[in-house]
């Protein structure tokens, strides 16, 4: 019988593969090292492969692509409800093998190399600015103990230290002087660290006309579009713009029951570190548009009507679905432009 369906449970040395026929009859139970995996594979006519979008799974995706096969990816949430007993290699790889069929199954985007590389840029300067903080509020929490206050922000540690050390009747033994200094010298390293990261960054987001088109939004930069262009992929994957923006939990969590709506706080669902850059850029659009915006703009109607925390939740939503419509349609960002349909009823 031929094989039209497998689904594949991911690990780091054996990989558990379940295949089915045509009328979703079980035809194949087997497991397979890693070493194994391309060679059979590539003996293998091509099929429907599916996988649990987790780590290495972009890999194997474009790994078993070169093959021929169909290669689809799912969120592990959405493959869960088809485990039948409890969890175990060869069930995991049967529910993801039912799951990759369903017509109503969503998929996330493979990755290719690129995209994959500087998000790893983005993962890596994130736990800099991490660390830094966690060590700017030791050094802070540490002096505090010797009755020596700073000032709120990294910039004013920078600026403190050496005024500290230099002074020579606030009571600071050596000991502690040596190790301050030792601290402040690793703090200085992880700023030069997140700036030479951020080059790339920047370096990669001036390269990709995509990023460059996001960035023209208000409350997106280089950062934030990068980020984005390379998370998201093919765009044309969400069927429109409140989907990237659910995708990326700005949109409230439901709890209706009985045709009675109940709206919650938003979701939260998806990538954080995409809805935590939306959102403090949307925070800096708000706080230039206390002053400077049009009464009449949407965005000054919004603040006049709720607080700075959901304009800017809102405000963030927006912009990711302006971002999809860029992305999805290939179109560039126009700040006054205005809908056919809106036009159609004026």
């Amino acid at each position: 019988m031929k094989i039209t369906t497998i689904g594949i449970d991911l690990a780091k040395t054996v990989f558990q593969i379940h295949g089915v026929d045509v009328q979703g009859k079980a035809i194949l139970r087997k497991q397979l090292r890693r070493n194994e995996m391309a060679k059979f594979f590539a003996n293998l006519e091509p099929c429907l492969i599916g996988i649990e979008a987790c780590g290495s799974s972009h890999h194997w995706a474009r790994k078993l692509s070169e093959f021929g096969h169909t290669v689809k990816l799912m969120p592990p949430q959405f493959v869960k409800p088809y485990v039948k007993t409890n969890k175990h290699d060869m069930a995991d790889a049967e529910a993801i093998c039912e799951a990759v069929n369903r017509p109503n199954m969503r998929y996330v985007s493979v990755k290719t190399v690129e995209q994959q590389a500087i998000l790893s840029v983005h993962r890596a300067r994130q736990s800099f600015v991490k660390t830094r903080t966690a060590q700017s509020n030791q050094i802070r929490g540490l002096l505090s103990e010797f009755g020596i206050v700073i000032p709120l922000g990294i910039y004013s540690i920078m600026k403190r230290v050496p005024e500290i050390l230099e002074d020579g009747e606030n009571g600071l033994p050596g000991m502690m002087r040596t190790l301050l200094e030792r601290l402040t010298e690793n703090l200085e390293e992880m700023n030069r660290q997140i700036g030479e990261l951020e080059k790339q960054i920047v370096l990669w987001h001036r390269e990709n006309e995509a990023s460059r088109r996001v960035s023209e939004i208000a409350g997106i930069g280089p950062i934030t579009a990068s980020a984005i262009v390379a998370t998201v992929g093919r765009a044309k994957e969400f069927k429109n713009g409140r989907q990237l923006a659910a995708w990326m939990g700005l949109v409230p969590r439901q709890h209706s029951s009985g045709g009675k709506q109940n709206l919650l706080g938003i979701s939260k669902r998806g990538d954080t570190y995409l809805r935590t850059l939306l959102i403090h850029g949307a925070r800096a659009v708000i706080r230039f548009a206390e002053n400077k915006a049009k009464p009449e703009s949407w965005l000054r109607k919004l603040m006049t009507r709720c607080n700075k925390n959901v304009a800017a939740v809102a405000l963030a939503n927006k912009n990711a679905r302006i971002v999809w419509a860029l992305l999805a349609n290939s179109q560039t960002y126009h700040p006054d432009y205005t809908s056919a349909t809106i036009v159609a009823k004026m």
